[in-house]
């Protein structure tokens, strides 16, 4: 049985040898780069492989769209100077976390916080109301 093993592993070899004095691989994507390894060992073994076909066709699950959306809203909040435009986003905010946390049952340790208008406006050393 081993022999067997033995005769595909240098036809295998062999193969390879080939290819790469032909180029094949040389046009390959990432050539040079180090390869991303990702670690999966957090997901159940059941849902690996869907996660690995929805990431593969560019598909977030909805927790990640979401978590997505509010890391560019604080962004867009670090460069807002105009209180009513931060407010609105502010309001957006909000909802993504709130819609967030209730998708899921988790402790509510884990849960993100929403942004308050107040302290925002605070830091920004202008009492003004939103309209």
């Amino acid at each position: 049985m081993s022999n067997i093993f033995e005769a595909f592993e240098k036809i295998a070899e062999q193969k390879i040898r080939e290819a790469m004095e032909n180029g094949e691989f040389d046009d390959l994507p990432g050539k040079g780069k180090p390869l991303e390894i990702e670690d999966d060992r957090h997901l159940p073994v059941d849902i690996r492989l869907a996660h690995k076909i929805l990431k593969n066709a560019d598909c977030l699950p909805p927790e990640l769209e979401i978590r997505k959306e509010i890391l560019t809203i604080e962004e867009m909040l670090d460069g807002e100077k105009d209180a009513k435009a931060k407010y609105r986003q502010i309001k957006k905010l909000n909802y993504l976390v709130m819609k967030l946390n209730m998708s899921r049952p988790t402790s509510l340790s884990l849960e993100k916080n929403q942004v308050y208008y107040d302290k925002v406006v605070d830091k920004m050393g202008k009492k003004e109301t939103p309209d």
